[in-house]
């Protein structure tokens, strides 16, 4: 099985090894599952999850793919990469998430991209946990650092932690 790429996909370090790039209203925070009108998660190993506040709250990782042991040959081979992410919402507060991924050169540009989102998720409707999967291909070769960005925040603008909730993440090379 491929090693996850992402340090800290549950929040069991906080928010360790996370880039917030959007933090507002009430800030991310890490909580305990199930959490307050939530949802019980599908593996019982992931005990924590990161909540979004009223305003946007996104955080990002960039991965060094050479750092992480990979030469250049392996990944201008082109392996295919995996990324998956857990979200949710509350059963008393609507929510939106977003995720976007990139593959990016030396020179951090962009080789190609993948946005899911921002996804409206409705408490009157089944706002449990669901994961959201893509493998990116033929993308061209040099591809040096990933990066991954996710999170969003509540509908209806409430002071505390009712937004989307995120946890389980992964990004994959199949090398």
């Amino acid at each position: 099985m491929a090693r996850n790429l992402l340090r800290n996909p549950n929040g069991d370090e906080q928010l360790e090894s996370w880039d917030l790039t959007e933090n507002g209203g009430n800030l991310w925070k890490v909580e305990e599952m199930p959490g307050d009108c939530g949802h019980e998660f599908c593996n019982e190993e992931v005990t924590k999850y990161f909540a979004t506040s009223f305003e946007l709250c996104l955080k990002r990782q960039v991965i060094d793919l050479l750092e992480e042991g990979y030469s250049p040959d392996q990944l201008d081979t082109q392996p295919p990469v995996t990324v998956k992410d857990w979200f949710c919402g509350r059963t008393d507060c609507g929510c939106t998430y977003q995720m976007t991924t990139c593959l990016l050169d030396e020179n951090k540009e962009i080789l190609q991209e993948y946005k899911h989102g921002p996804e409206t998720l409705d408490p009157e409707a089944d706002c449990s946990w669901r994961q959201v999967t893509h493998t990116f291909s033929d993308y061209g070769p040099g591809m040096r650092f990933i990066s991954f960005e996710h999170g969003g925040h509540d509908t209806s603008f409430w002071e505390g932690w009712f937004g989307v909730r995120v946890t389980g993440s992964s990004v994959t090379l199949d090398v």
